[in-house]
């Protein structure tokens, strides 16, 4: 059996060009739907892939474990609580012995000099499952289901990012959709901007695949005409709770509720969001934030994260098949479809 190296690493969106970027999202829709005929065909048997998180999580963990089982890889989870890394070994030494024992490894954690450094030293495929700057299997999972709901080509649809655009999902979406030659328009505060390195690459992106950027705090602007609209929680993980006192009243001109949907002029606009959402009181912090601060939901409605326009149910989903897509792309076999046919 040969093996594919297509995907040699996966450490940023911009590792990934166009073709790229659309094969992989045939594969993650070949895989879907041979899952769902129940003729997927397992090209990752006997791999050993180690899933390092520094940073708790539900999807993406989910996806990776689910993806590798039913390719038939083996999975070792190791997180902070039971492993070395970071504190008494580095990410080098961490690296070295890991590539020697596994075929790839999947990497969640704080910094993203962490994840180019287990790459350089690993000899052995990385995936960022999530550092501070980047959040690709998440923009991966955001176009595959863009693509499902849209009847015209992804080069042909808009997105717009309402919210704190300085997250790494932010970063990802921005640079992505630029790769995919979308209309993407970042709608936030001038405080709450991406950083000026991350559009300008999403500039020169833009211009070489046709498409379109604009980051404004004119939220009319941004919105009017949009597809989808997407939006992520106000305060990311490792950030002190203090900062929802300074968040909540620059945000919440950015909110998702219903009359944001009717100000894009667009009925069959859709939501997204990346989970996990703020969009009632069924949580500890969504509790706390309507004591403290009489905000029943935060980044969004509960009304609209209900609604039949959104697709957040979706993109958690699609997680799991464009990771399986990102997998295979490093590690199977690459004559071979995802189904038996």
């Amino acid at each position: 059996m040969t093996h594919s190296t297509w995907i040699p690493h996966l450490l940023k969106d911009e590792d990934l060009t166009r073709d790229q970027f659309e094969r992989l999202l045939g594969v993650a829709a070949e895989a879907k739907a041979a899952r769902r005929s129940g003729t997927e065909r397992q090209q990752l048997t006997g791999r050993r892939i180690a899933v390092l998180f520094e940073k708790p999580s539900t999807r993406t963990r989910a996806a990776f474990e689910v993806a590798i089982y039913e390719q038939g890889g083996h999975l070792t989870y190791i997180d902070p609580a039971s492993s070395h890394v970071g504190v008494t070994e580095s990410i080098e030494d961490t690296a070295i012995v890991l590539g020697r024992l596994y075929d790839g490894i999947a990497f969640r954690g704080y910094a993203h000099a962490d994840v180019e450094a287990l790459a350089r030293h690993a000899d052995v495929p990385v995936w960022n499952a999530l550092t501070d700057r980047w959040h690709p299997t998440q923009a991966l999972a955001d176009l595959l289901t863009m693509r499902e709901h849209s009847a015209a080509p992804l080069n042909d649809r808009s997105v717009c990012f309402l919210g704190d655009a300085r997250d790494n999902v932010a970063n990802s979406l921005l640079t992505s959709g630029a790769i995919m030659g979308m209309d993407v328009r970042v709608a936030c505060p001038d405080s709450l901007r991406p950083e000026s390195a991350v559009i300008h690459a999403a500039e020169r992106l833009a211009a070489a695949s046709g498409g379109a950027l604009l980051i404004t705090d004119d939220v009319d602007r941004a919105v009017h005409g949009a597809d989808f609209l997407y939006t992520d929680v106000w305060v990311s993980m490792g950030e002190p709770r203090e900062a929802w006192a300074a968040r909540i009243p620059s945000l919440l001109p950015y909110r998702v509720d219903p009359t944001m949907i009717r100000r894009t002029g667009n009925p069959a606009v859709k939501l997204l969001h990346c989970l996990p959402a703020i969009h009632d009181r069924r949580s500890a912090i969504g509790r706390e934030l309507f004591d403290g601060y009489g905000l029943d939901g935060a980044e969004v409605a509960d009304e609209v994260f209900r609604s039949e326009g959104s697709l957040v149910f979706d993109q958690a989903e699609n997680r799991m098949h464009t990771i399986k897509a990102v997998l295979l792309g490093s590690l199977g076999d690459d004559s071979a479809p995802a189904g038996e046919g």
